[in-house]
C-alpha cells in the first residue's frame, strides 16, 4: 500500500509542477489559454490527489507537521508556494510582478523537493 500512494504522490507532484510551469508560460505568451475550462479545473484534481496521497503518506509513517520539523516546514513553505503561485497566475498586477512571484514559488517548490529529500528544515546546512 505504503509503495502505492508513493508513487501516485510522486506523480502528481511532476504532474503539479509540471502543469503550474505551463500555465505559467500560458499567462505570458498564450494568455487565452487560461480561459480554458480544463485548464481551470485540472489543477484542482491534480492537487487533491497531491494533498490526499501526502496525508495518506504522513499516516501510514507516523510523520505529523508540528511534530516533525521537516514536515511543518514543507507546510508552511508549500503555503508560501500557494500564495506566490497565485500571484504569478492571477492575482500579479502587472508582468513584472507575475514573473517574480514565480521566480519565488519556483524556488519554494526547490526548498519543499530539498526538506522532502533530507528530511531537514535546512536542506543546504
Amino acid at each position: 500500500m505504503y509503495l502505492a500512494i508513493k508513487h501516485i504522490h510522486l506523480t502528481a507532484i511532476v504532474l503539479s509542477i509540471s502543469f503550474f510551469l505551463l500555465r505559467a508560460f500560458w499567462v505570458f505568451i498564450k494568455p487565452k489559454m487560461m480561459e480554458k475550462r480544463w485548464v481551470k479545473i485540472a489543477p484542482h484534481i491534480i492537487d487533491t490527489t497531491l494533498l490526499v496521497s501526502a496525508i495518506a503518506l504522513a499516516v501510514l509513517l507516523q510523520k505529523y507537521p508540528f511534530v516533525d520539523h521537516w514536515l511543518t516546514a514543507k507546510l508552511l513553505a508549500l503555503c508560501l508556494y500557494i500564495v506566490l503561485g497565485t500571484i504569478a497566475l492571477k492575482r500579479g498586477k502587472t508582468p513584472l510582478i507575475k514573473l517574480a512571484a514565480l521566480f519565488g514559488a519556483t524556488a519554494t517548490f526547490a526548498y519543499i523537493l530539498a526538506v522532502a529529500i533530507t528530511h531537514s528544515p535546512i536542506p543546504w546546512g
